[in-house]
């Protein structure tokens, strides 16, 4: 272990948790973030908190307001739709190159992690059910481009995830404690693995964007109720 190692654990915790509380609600969009709130919330000092918000508003989820503090990025209608078009847009591209590259193994690892999803869990809250939901979600959906077989591609996948992250957050409270909305997504995912295995690539395509697209009119009418639209 090195002398830096403590004080880099304390910069990525500070990271994770802040992320986390950002994704979830718990600062709004546009609230700004005082460094004395936020070192009594995480325990943390500043040095930690300042490599954490750096970071994060690279990623789109802070802004630095004139190097003199912080505040949570603006929500908006305009970002949410463009940010899902470009996710569908790419997952549609990668999952084309998946079905011309991928193998055996690629198809038998979608299958496991279908499996997975559409297996109902026993879980002690409603916050453990959509945490639990969401990682075999994002694992299922992993799984099928990764056999695109390009690591800067997935790259750019990763960090429009980090950017609409919020944004899926808003549908997903709506989505996994909604037993016909979960349903539906089962249905669509069995569907989106049988054309896949079939190696139908157009087809398959066209059903990735059009099922990475429909969150956007539930958030729509999210955002509106609460005013961030």
């Amino acid at each position: 272990m090195t002398m830096d190692t403590p004080r880099q654990n304390l910069g990525i915790s500070a990271y994770s948790w802040l992320k986390h509380d950002i994704i979830r609600g718990v600062f709004q969009p546009g609230e700004k973030l005082l460094m004395s709130r936020l070192k009594e919330r995480y325990g943390l000092g500043i040095g930690p908190l300042r490599e954490a918000l750096s970071q994060l508003v690279a990623e789109r989820l802070v802004v630095a307001i004139s190097q003199r503090g912080y505040r949570v990025a603006p929500m908006s209608l305009a970002e949410l739709n463009d940010i899902y078009d470009a996710r569908a847009q790419l997952e549609g591209l990668m999952l084309k190159l998946a079905i011309e590259r991928g193998d055996d193994a690629w198809e038998a690892e979608i299958l496991a992690k279908a499996h997975t999803l559409s297996k109902v869990m026993e879980v002690n809250s409603p916050d453990e059910l959509l945490d639990v939901w969401d990682a075999r979600h994002k694992a299922f959906h992993t799984a099928i481009v990764s056999g695109c077989r390009s690591l800067h591609l997935l790259q750019v996948r990763d960090s429009l995830f980090d950017q609409v992250e919020r944004y899926r957050h808003l549908w997903l409270r709506e989505t996994v404690f909604s037993e016909e909305a979960l349903e539906r997504k089962r249905q669509e995912h069995a569907a989106l693995v049988e054309v896949i295995l079939e190696r139908r690539a157009e087809c398959a395509a066209d059903m990735m964007r059009e099922h990475l697209m429909t969150p956007v009119p539930i958030i729509t009418e999210v955002m509106t109720r609460r005013g961030l639209a």
